[in-house]
């Protein structure tokens, strides 16, 4: 550890004069980090791609409400299949060429799905799409922790990071571009012409994104397997010649010693307490960084990161602005997150990953517990109407609510005493409304908007179609009683709405959330999944971590809309602020510092505690 230390202070691994290699050594590690930045690119576009297209899809295909819902939800299966596997099959095939796979099933599928003439193509696109999410999440920082050098790899993996988030925006911004489009053919007044272009614009939209794809089997192909993969099926040559790609003979040599090391305390362990223990994960010196990467994974999501980004427009929307206000918000949020991404990768070699982390939650803290205060100064003057709107539900148990100032002074009148500090003020109106264990919420609509239209409750809105979609929407759901239970308002919520002021607040607030999640968690959580986890078990400990992290966002997905509902947007990021409290304890106290460590050390410091 000591030589290894030496070496990089006295300028081995980037000054040119001490070895002749050093240029092409910089340029192989560039080759490594446009790979990973081109990994997440295809992570950012396979979640972030369907957003433009579904518009132009659901107007052309005639496929209906519930096949396109499982064409959606096709992604998220198809991922959660291939991270179950992820692990097991970078032991098996090796981290390289699971990367060169997960780039040919990105490859394959857009062809398939932008050709598509049928329902069944289009879900067995979107499962390879997923798949290959799933495959990317976890091989990608797997195999970048294993490659680059400890000065390098805290970059490599905020690179990816940063792609990551630039694949999500600009899969925004190509929808941005066809819709821009689509509107101008509108105006032409051809209905046949209109529908051809609504056709190619979704089939574009796919088309494009295939490009970064190729490059990335192409990338995957040219560089190195992993050589702490290749040291453990005995191929030590191989091995070397991998570390010699990206680090001088000296630096090589002394992690292919580290690597030794570290294989010969595990075969003495193995001789010692028998060979069935020898992959256990319950093992103490696999235990701590096992489980403070499932806490850091499962606290990134408890943060509530996806449910700021997914329901941000309408939660700035009760926030007091409006509708133009609220577009312009997200597409702030989405900037501000790809640009403090930036600022993350700049920092966390420098910095390191428990000072990000720290200062990350810490910063989300306040501005959760800001933005909860904000919500609840108006939150405690709202009217829950329920009775009244439950009174309008059809016999086909449907309702249909055109929410304006006259109907909203209709429904306070309902509630007798409990309405004079919201008469004469526009308000918002949501409905949480379910089918037997199946819950949905109505969009915000605010009672000045003229040219909002009718709120339309439906059985099709809320149950899923199919037993696939409905375990991951309510794994404990019964479909078949909710395909026949009656229409419940659970709530009807009148608010008054906030001043325009307080919207920008808001705003303020959950954007200051972003960049502190972007140069905190954002960067850091890919590698604290990567970084942490022993060689013996890091791959599937990865997969087991990554499935934590889904569960996690499953369950606050479900729950975010009926506790909204009942409780309120305040009480939400409270919540979210106090899991983050459990982020900030783990991170500052628990956590050990792993800049400018090798995997060996990070390793060798578990054993030790």
């Amino acid at each position: 550890m000591l030589l290894r230390r030496r070496l990089s202070e006295d300028g081995f691994s980037s000054t040119p004069a001490a070895t002749g290699t050093a240029a092409p050594k910089a340029g192989y590690n560039r080759l490594l980090l446009f790979v990973a930045g081109l990994g997440g690119l295809l992570y950012g576009v396979d979640v972030g791609i369907i957003a433009g297209a579904l518009p132009y899809l659901e107007a052309t295909s005639g496929l209906n409400a519930g096949q396109l819902s499982i064409i959606v939800a096709a992604v998220l299966l198809g991922s959660v299949i291939s991270t179950l596997f992820a692990g097991m099959l970078a032991d098996w095939m090796g981290r390289k060429r699971l990367m060169a796979l997960s780039g040919v099933l990105f490859v394959v599928s857009i062809p398939m799905i932008a050709l598509a003439h049928g329902y069944g193509p289009l879900v067995l696109g979107r499962l390879l799409q997923g798949m290959s999410a799933g495959l990317i999440g976890v091989v990608v920082p797997l195999y970048l922790a294993e490659c680059l050098g400890a000065a390098d790899r805290g970059k490599g993996t905020g690179i990816f990071q940063w792609l990551l988030t630039l694949g999500i925006v600009a899969a925004a911004v190509i929808g941005m571009y066809f819709s821009i489009r689509v509107e101008e053919v509108a105006k032409l007044g051809d209905a046949d012409r209109l529908f051809a272009f609504k056709d190619a614009a979704w089939r574009s939209i796919f088309w494009v994104s295939l490009p970064p794809g190729i490059l990335f089997i192409i990338g995957s192909m040219l560089v190195a397997e992993s050589p702490r993969w290749l040291f453990r099926r005995g191929q030590q040559e191989s091995a070397r010649t991998a570390l010699l790609r990206s680090r001088t003979d000296a630096q090589a040599e002394v992690e292919l010693q580290e690597m030794a090391a570290l294989a010969a305390a595990d075969n003495s362990t193995t001789s010692a307490t028998g060979p069935q223990v020898k992959e256990s994960l319950l093992q103490r010196r696999y235990v701590i960084p096992f489980v403070l990467a499932c806490v850091i994974l499962a606290c990134t999501q408890a943060t509530g990161i996806a449910s700021v980004i997914g329901y941000n427009a309408t939660i700035l929307l009760q926030a007091g602005l409006n509708d133009v206000q609220a577009h312009w918000g997200y597409l702030i949020l989405t900037t501000v997150n790809f640009l403090m991404t930036m600022g993350g990768i700049m920092l966390v070699d420098r910095k390191g990953r428990k000072f990000l982390l720290s200062l990350g939650s810490a910063g989300i803290i306040a501005s959760l517990l800001c933005v909860g205060m904000l919500f609840h100064q108006t939150e405690k003057l709202r009217v829950d109407c329920s009775a009244a709107i439950q009174a309008t539900v059809t016999p086909d148990q449907t309702a249909t609510i055109a929410f304006n100032d006259e109907l909203a002074a209709k429904l306070l009148a309902t509630k007798g005493a409990a309405s004079p500090a919201l008469s004469g003020k526009p308000t918002t109106l949501i409905a949480i409304y379910s089918y037997g264990d199946f819950r949905a919420a109505t969009k915000v609509v605010r009672s000045d908007d003229k040219t909002a239209k009718p709120i339309a409750i439906t059985r099709e809105s809320c149950v899923p179609a199919n037993q696939v979609l409905a375990f991951f929407s309510n794994p404990f759901a019964d479909l078949n009683t909710a395909r026949i239970a009656p229409l419940k308002i659970e709530n009807a919520l009148i608010t008054p709405v906030p001043s325009t002021q307080t919207g920008w607040l808001t705003a303020a607030g959950i954007f200051i959330f972003i960049a502190f999640f972007a140069v905190g968690p954002g960067v850091c959580v890919w590698l604290a999944l990567s970084e942490l986890m022993p060689t013996r078990i890091r791959s599937n400990g990865m997969s087991i971590a990554l499935l934590i992290n889904q569960a996690v966002s499953t369950t606050i997905a479900a729950t975010f809309l009926p506790t909204v509902g009942q409780y309120g947007y305040s009480t939400m990021f409270f919540a979210f602020a106090a899991c983050t409290v459990i982020y900030f304890i783990t991170a500052a106290w628990f956590l050990p510092e792993t800049k400018g460590m090798t995997l060996e050390e990070i390793e060798q410091h578990f054993e030790r505690k």
